[in-house]
């Protein structure tokens, strides 16, 4: 097209020929004004301006860089922020000619010299990392809860207690009227006698697991029971998030997939179906037992005496006050005014006679030194074992 305007051919005979607008013939033709056709660069051009209206001058943006390094340095205040910044324009433009503060953050953004604060996202402690040997995945633990207020229509409420193993494939739940004590007491027998005796025993402070809370020095039946096994018992602290995650996302499993899955007509038609569930559950994670610490076999010979003097160690999770006091056992204990607000691991030896707290931190689940040692000597009295209150006791198969 140029060549033929240049041979003299008037531009609307060549958009005709072309058929093209003339408005195309002309810019082509003004492309290549002044320059050999060989040397003109006939590629598309960016329609945008090249220069935006609204863009700040740049040397203005160098000014607003290097205002931001003066205030660092020598600034009283040692604001270094878009206000900062702003307040400093004014005094060298007038009004109209100082950006706005998005405008100032853009320009500080665009050069890198923002001071971002990154959230810094540290690592989980690994399972059990309160208990050095559960964590080093030496010793066997099975965490316990009861699932409550779960109502059955023309029954009414039922609980469900549940049990899980840490490390191992060890899963169960069993559905009762009311989860008693006695009936925990039935139900933890007749698993470790199917799965062997683990190294601890998780709880959560439910007065059925520890014992009534109303008087001091009270060791409950549930916890006479893991001594006499010589099974630690654990107590998760109160309000503390991730300490019973295993039970905890277990019990959701079992209310999704058991209860809310299907309609169950009776409290032995659901047993029936969580006896299902479980087997299947363990053996799908049977792949988990080539790994879990052993257990021990229950002894053949076992009887309990609830009149035997606890021995053994019962461990404590809790969080001090403001003050680093922990209340244990109906008892204020002055651990350490230093360690307010934080976790504490409590080691109730009652062989020796001592209460061991070790200091506990999720940053640094490897390091738990002693706190402080205090003299405890639980009391020598007779042990009533009278339930407190009388509930039907579903048998445990």
């Amino acid at each position: 097209m140029v060549a033929l305007v240049r041979k003299g051919i008037v531009q609307r005979e060549v958009a005709r020929r072309f058929r093209v607008s003339l408005r195309t013939v002309q810019r082509w033709v003004l492309r290549a004004q002044g320059q050999e056709l060989a040397a003109v660069c006939w590629a598309e051009r960016s329609r945008a301006p090249q220069r935006v209206g609204n863009k700040i001058k740049a040397t203005l943006e160098r000014e607003i860089c290097a205002i931001r390094g003066e205030l660092a340095t020598a600034g009283v205040l040692g604001f270094v922020g878009a206000q900062a910044i702003r307040d400093t324009l004014f005094g060298r433009y007038a009004v109209g000619e100082v950006p706005g503060l998005r405008t100032i953050g853009r320009v500080l953004a665009r050069n890198g010299l923002l001071d971002r604060h990154v959230r810094v996202r540290r690592a989980a402690p690994p399972p059990g990392w309160y208990l050095p040997v559960v964590a080093a995945g030496e010793a066997p633990l099975d965490a316990f809860d009861v699932i409550e207020d779960l109502r059955m229509e023309g029954f009414g409420l039922f609980q469900v207690f549940t049990a899980r193993a840490l490390w191992g494939s060890g899963a169960e739940a069993w559905p009762a009227q009311v989860a008693s004590t006695t009936f925990v007491l039935e139900a933890l027998l007749a698993h470790w006698r199917r799965v062997g005796l683990p190294r601890f025993a998780q709880f959560d402070n439910d007065v059925r697991f520890q014992g009534g809370h109303n008087h001091p020095d009270v060791l409950g039946r549930v916890i006479r029971l893991c001594l006499s096994l010589e099974v630690t018992p654990v107590f998760a602290p109160p309000l503390e998030t991730g300490f019973q995650a295993v039970i905890e996302n277990f019990n959701g499993l079992w209310q999704r997939k058991v209860w809310q899955r299907s309609h169950h007509e009776t409290l032995r038609a659901l047993a029936a179906a969580s006896q299902r569930f479980t087997a299947a559950y363990r053996k799908h994670l049977a792949c988990r037992e080539e790994v879990s610490p052993s257990r021990r076999s229950f002894p053949s010979t076992w009887r309990l005496d609830w009149q035997q003097p606890p021995q053994g160690w019962v461990v404590f999770l809790r969080r001090t006050s403001e003050h680093g006091t922990v209340k244990l056992l109906g008892h204020l204990w002055k651990v350490d005014p230093l360690w307010g607000h934080r976790l504490v691991r409590c080691e109730v030896d009652l062989d020796h006679h001592v209460i061991r707290f070790y200091r506990l931190r999720r940053r640094e689940p490897a390091q738990q030194p002693l706190l402080n040692t205090l003299a405890y000597h639980f009391p020598a009295r007779r042990f009533d074992t009278r339930p407190r209150h009388k509930h039907p006791v579903t048998p445990i198969s």
